[in-house]
């Protein structure tokens, strides 16, 4: 007869960082926190290596919205330039009549 074999649990990535977070600490009982979710040494390995992974690539992308970031053109510059004074000027209307109707509340 062959051996069923046990399937592991499909686990979601906050649940894993949980893990991730359970294990790191001084005296935390690593043994006894992957039995509890039916994982393995190598299990964890692996997600060790994820949050590695998501870190630096994440912190990758911080880093490059800032001076890197590729320049806006000259003509998608000045559309905003507009867009933003039309929504500026709807904004002062909305507040003059605002006002208005508010004074005649009174």
């Amino acid at each position: 007869m062959a051996e069923k074999k046990t399937r592991r649990p499909r686990l979601t990535a906050k649940k894993k960082f949980e893990i991730y977070l359970a294990t790191r600490g001084e005296n935390a009982p690593v043994g006894e926190i992957l039995r509890e979710h039916g994982l393995h040494l190598s299990d964890l390995r692996m997600i060790e290596e994820s949050v590695e992974e998501g870190a630096i690539e994440n912190l990758k992308r911080r880093t490059s919205k800032g001076k890197n970031s590729e320049p806006v053109s000259a003509e998608d510059y000045n559309a905003l330039l507009r867009q933003l004074d039309k929504k500026e000027k709807a904004l002062a209307d909305l507040a003059v009549e605002f006002l208005i109707l508010k004074k005649n509340d009174e």
